[in-house]
């Protein structure tokens, strides 16, 4: 394997863990809406912790992997429109993801 095939494994890797930690999370918040107690809740809001960390992760892997063989390959070049529609489609999910941490972050001293 050459050094741009692993920089494209590691892109789709990181769009797999997205994709799951996204799907992590909607189960997440299904399994919400049957909860009863306290526990319950707390041990849902573990659940998502992981869910939000690997969404992290792999927002930031797809977007550097990404750039970082389009930079590579000689066949792409960062400014296709397919690559800037990538990219335009990666500020609106992160965006969205911090708009959320930003709405839902606990307040100290409350």
């Amino acid at each position: 394997m050459t050094f741009e095939d692993w920089i494209f494994a590691l892109h789709l890797l990181s769009a797999a863990t997205l994709v799951g930690s996204l799907v992590m999370s909607w189960i997440v918040v299904v399994s919400l809406l049957s909860v009863h107690t306290p526990g319950e809740t707390i041990a849902l809001s573990r659940v998502a912790m992981v869910g939000t960390v690997t969404t992290v992760v792999g927002l930031i892997g797809a977007i550097a992997f990404g750039i970082w063989l389009a930079i590579l390959r000689d066949a792409f070049h960062v400014w296709d429109g397919w690559v800037i529609a990538a990219i335009v489609l990666w500020v609106i999910a992160a965006a969205a993801l911090w708009r959320y941490f930003l709405r839902t972050k606990p307040k100290r001293g409350h």
